[in-house]
């Protein structure tokens, strides 16, 4: 009997007392960091910015057009006809190569190989996601990406840096 009395009265005691929570060991990670990340950002996107400015000037053979998605693009071969041009949901058929700003290529077309699109509707190279609806068939564009319009901060995992910028040229065979 005086073990049950024992026991009650330990319970009592030390069951019903109020148990303080735990507290993080890591505080939650400030908002100056968030700015400084953009603050870096910033400056790499106009780094990246002037260079492919300074490439562009340097080409006196064509004529640049800005995207308002902040990428460059020419014409090689433009047709004038008044063809439709691709939108979403179209499947469409295209050659494309990629190189970087100093021309050297990182993947060829035949490396590539001709590759079928659903627009808008599978993954692929944000600026040509956009720029492949500006196309006719039968039209050569070369588009002058940077990297927050290509492989970002990751790049491809093989041969694409982080933050590079590409040039990337495109052909349009068919759309359906």
């Amino acid at each position: 009997m005086k073990i049950k009395i024992i026991i009650f009265i330990s319970f009592i005691c030390f069951g019903c007392t109020k148990i303080n929570p735990r507290r993080p060991i890591e505080a939650k990670p400030s908002t100056t960091i968030l700015k400084e990340t953009i603050k870096e950002s910033i400056k790499l996107n106009k780094v990246e910015d002037t260079k492919i400015s300074n490439l562009i000037k340097k080409d006196s053979i064509h004529n640049y057009i800005l995207s308002p998605k902040g990428y460059w693009y020419t014409y090689n071969t433009k047709i004038n006809e008044n063809t439709p041009t691709p939108k979403t949901g179209d499947l469409v058929t295209l050659e494309y190569n990629l190189s970087n700003l100093k021309g050297e290529t990182i993947y060829s077309k035949e490396i590539l190989g001709v590759k079928k699109y659903n627009v808008d509707k599978e993954d692929f190279i944000s600026a040509l996601q956009s720029g492949i609806k500006l196309m006719k068939v039968g039209e050569t564009i070369t588009f002058v990406i940077p990297s927050y319009n290509a492989f970002g901060i990751s790049g491809d995992g093989n041969k694409i840096g982080i933050n590079q910028s590409i040039i990337s040229t495109v052909t349009l065979i068919n759309i359906k």
